[in-house]
């Protein structure tokens, strides 16, 4: 196994306030997973913080496209920039977020190193647009349509990288199957998606495999892991912004994770959006940690 570094990227700017004058919790994540033991169970090495810039959304009105934009956009260079340094070296950067929106660093800086792939396990696409969307505003919510290039260019067009990731290089797992829209658009770019159902009837450790088969094509150079904590099930993880039924059980995430970063071609893996401050005994935490490191250790 590679050289585990674990980054600490805890940026809540792709969020929408909880609350009237509150911020998202979800920047206190690696703290948490660190209080679960995180470094010393995976035998981790130290990549340092990539600290945010301040969460303010100032006087954003709805329709003024991305809150925090310019913020993210300068923070994705930043992210990009360390994982970039931890690919080149070898290493397996774990990138402990934040919101989904730190994905974008990740897509930034594998797009710096080639064509690499994306496997997103998360409850949903996170592809709202301005093509199917009048509620443009969240990049948490909207990381996957602004890296495959559907996003104003402020952030989808970084450095000149459009798009970061091309469509039939993503893969993606746990949605829920109630979610026909989403599918429904998807499955016309041809982006092959696994719903929760889909992955209880075929076998999540088949589906898995097969994903990881067609991310191990010579055209690609790797791929990159996406884990938003909202893909288990709200009875297990209830400590998400958007906790929806019908996700998948600790037992079934735990084989379609490990399948997916145990291939010597995942680049690396990020987690997002669970939230300690919803979390007050612990226990989500804790399962999220577990599941994180008996994927990643031997």
């Amino acid at each position: 196994m590679r050289n585990i570094v674990i980054i600490d990227a805890p940026s809540n700017l792709g969020l929408r306030p909880p609350a009237p004058g509150t911020v998202p919790g979800c920047h206190k994540l690696a703290g948490a997973l660190r209080d679960n033991g995180i470094v010393r169970r995976l035998n981790a090495s130290e990549g340092g913080v990539v600290v945010p810039p301040r969460y303010d959304r100032g006087d954003w009105r709805e329709g003024d496209g991305v809150f925090h934009a310019a913020a993210i956009a300068a923070y994705t260079r930043r992210l990009a920039e360390r994982i970039e340094g931890h690919v080149r070296a070898g290493d397996f950067p774990l990138v402990l977020g934040g919101d989904c929106s730190i994905q974008l660093g990740a897509s930034l800086a594998l797009r710096r190193l080639g064509r690499y792939g994306l496997a997103a396990v998360d409850a949903s696409a996170d592809f709202r647009h301005t093509g199917n969307s009048d509620r443009i505003g969240a990049a948490a919510g909207e990381e996957l349509a602004i890296a495959t290039g559907r996003g104003q260019d402020e952030l989808a067009d970084i450095d000149g990288l459009k798009p970061y990731l091309r469509d039939e290089d993503v893969r993606l797992f746990g949605i829920r199957d109630d979610d026909e829209e989403d599918r429904t658009e998807l499955g016309a770019l041809k982006i092959p998606v696994a719903t929760v159902g889909e992955l209880r009837e075929w076998g999540v450790a088949e589906v898995a495999g097969a994903a990881v088969r067609s991310l191990e094509t010579p055209v690609l150079d790797g791929f990159w892991v996406h884990l938003d904590a909202d893909v288990l099930d709200p009875s297990v993880m209830p400590a998400v912004d958007s906790p929806d039924p019908g996700g998948l059980l600790p037992g079934e995430l735990r084989p379609l994770l490990r399948t997916l970063v145990r291939s010597e071609r995942c680049a690396g893996l990020n987690v997002t959006i669970y939230d300690p401050d919803l979390d007050p005994d612990g226990t989500a935490g804790a399962l999220l940690t577990d599941l994180v490191v008996e994927a990643l250790r031997p």
